[in-house]
C-alpha cells in the first residue's frame, strides 16, 4: 500500500510540474528574458569580479542565455557578451546568489567554446 501511495505522489507532482510549471527544487530552469533587470545585474557582477580576479578589463554588453537553479538560494548560469577591446566575445559563468545572507559568488567565469564562433 505504501508503495502505490508513493507511486501515486510521484506521478501528481509530475503531472503538477508539467500543468503549472512548478519549479522543481535542484533542476535548471531557463531564464525566459535574459535582459530582466535582475539577470543583468548578475552578469555584470560576474564581469566585475572576473576583472577584479584576472586583472582583465573586460565591458559587459549583454545576456545572450541562460538558466537558474534553486539550491540553498539561486545559481545562474549564464552565457555573457562581453568586450575585450574592439572584440566582443561570448563567457560561460557561474554565480550564486543568496540575497537573504547578502551572499553573492562567482564559481567560475570562462570564454565560451559553444557560443564563440
Amino acid at each position: 500500500m505504501a508503495f502505490k501511495s508513493l507511486v501515486i505522489f510521484a506521478l501528481l507532482s509530475v503531472l503538477a510540474t508539467a500543468a503549472f510549471g512548478i519549479s522543481i527544487v535542484g533542476h535548471w530552469r531557463p531564464i525566459e528574458n535574459p535582459n530582466d533587470p535582475g539577470v543583468v545585474e548578475i552578469a555584470k557582477f560576474a564581469v566585475a569580479e572576473h576583472n577584479k580576479e584576472a586583472h582583465a578589463a573586460l565591458g559587459f554588453v549583454s545576456v545572450v542565455k541562460g538558466e537558474t537553479q534553486v539550491v540553498a538560494g539561486t545559481k545562474y548560469r549564464l552565457v555573457i557578451s562581453a568586450k575585450d577591446g574592439s572584440a566582443t566575445k561570448n563567457y560561460d559563468a557561474l554565480v550564486w546568489d543568496k540575497p537573504w545572507e547578502k551572499f553573492r559568488k562567482l564559481v567560475f567565469f570562462k570564454e565560451s567554446i559553444a557560443f564563440n564562433n
